[in-house]
């Protein structure tokens, strides 16, 4: 296989779940559309899962548990998640070591829950919500530091702008009875401008490649509402073996920091359940990404299954089982 288009077969792209591994030729542009669905399933304390009636705790009172010298959940606790998003990126080469992009985000989010002891509506029933709009959008430069024929270091010099929706209210949580602010995890965006730096690497070899990625996602100050949104350290490897010119497969791994909450929304009440806590929104995920990459004339494929094998949660939070990422895009 000659060196001369080796950057131009099945695994030219990183799989489906990174971005910003890239760039384009000047002038030329690349559309993407990227749908990713995140499955969420039970509570955990640490790395220990909990029934939903161990996480409303037993009838009060005290109403609720209490879970590193907090008190919550006496509203309900969340049983389940499912956050969806759809995606649309833009990509241009504006020159031969700089491509400009832009992403915006639709996210779709529904939660189930349990009602704990101080709700309206009983303990033990089951509501549903779900909030859906615009999210934040991403923009940036991807910057060539190095390239030879074999190899590429990228930076990524990103941001996201608060374009997300971060407050709306429903009765649904108290059967009607009270109008309540969604919780932190059901909000559409983080709500202050986000500073996104990152750093990649790949190299190819004759009928293989591998890479490493590592991204960042941290807001700057805090938004109208008083808080801001932890830090996100994201660090992948990933290798990627061509099965014919067009059709690669892949497996990845994950490492995900997240860091609590600062600040607080004042509406937030820690009392209620335990999406409200601030404290509780960090933690460490370990990921595994399944994935392939497929071309044909001229349109670009890529799909990833993304089990999480280990999480290590702060205070008690749903717990992630996995993630399915499927794009096409097209460049010319």
């Amino acid at each position: 296989m000659a060196d001369e288009g080796r950057k131009s077969l099945a695994d030219k792209h990183a799989p489906a779940g990174i971005m910003g591994d890239h760039l384009h030729d000047e002038g030329k542009w690349m559309v993407e559309y990227k749908y990713m669905v995140m499955s969420m399933e039970d509570n955990r304390i640490g790395d220990n899962k909990v029934s939903d009636a161990d996480a409303i705790g037993p009838p009060g009172p005290p109403a609720g548990i209490n879970v590193n010298g907090i008190q919550t959940n006496a509203g309900a606790a969340p049983t389940d998640m499912t956050m969806e998003m759809h995606m649309m990126h833009v990509m241009y080469g504006a020159t031969e070591n700089v491509t400009l992009y832009t992403m915006l985000m639709l996210p779709s989010l529904t939660m189930d829950h349990i009602r704990g002891d101080m709700n309206p509506g009983g303990r033990g029933t089951s509501f549903t919500t779900h909030n859906s709009g615009f999210g934040d959008t991403s923009m940036g430069a991807l910057i060539r530091l190095y390239s030879d024929e074999r190899q590429d270091w990228i930076a990524n010099l990103g941001c996201s702008v608060p374009t997300g929706d971060i407050y709306r209210e429903s009765t649904i949580p108290t059967a009607g009875a009270v109008s309540q602010p969604l919780p932190y995890p059901m909000r559409l965006g983080s709500g202050t401008f986000n500073a996104k730096p990152g750093l990649t690497y790949k190299r190819y070899c004759d009928w293989w490649s591998f890479g490493y990625q590592f991204q960042t996602d941290l807001p700057i100050g805090r938004n109208y509402r008083g808080y801001s949104v932890g830090d996100e350290f994201r660090f992948n490897s990933w290798t990627s073996v061509l099965l014919t010119d067009n059709w690669a497969v892949s497996l990845r791994g994950e490492h995900l920091w997240r860091t609590a909450y600062e600040g607080q929304d004042p509406t937030a009440n820690n009392m209620v359940i335990e999406t409200n806590v601030e404290s509780f929104r960090g933690g460490y995920w370990y990921n595994m990404g399944i994935g392939t990459q497929f071309m044909k004339n001229g349109h670009y494929f890529n799909f990833e299954f993304v089990p999480t094998i280990a999480q290590d949660l702060d205070g008690i939070q749903l717990e992630t089982d996995y993630s399915v990422i499927a794009s096409w895009s097209k460049a010319w």
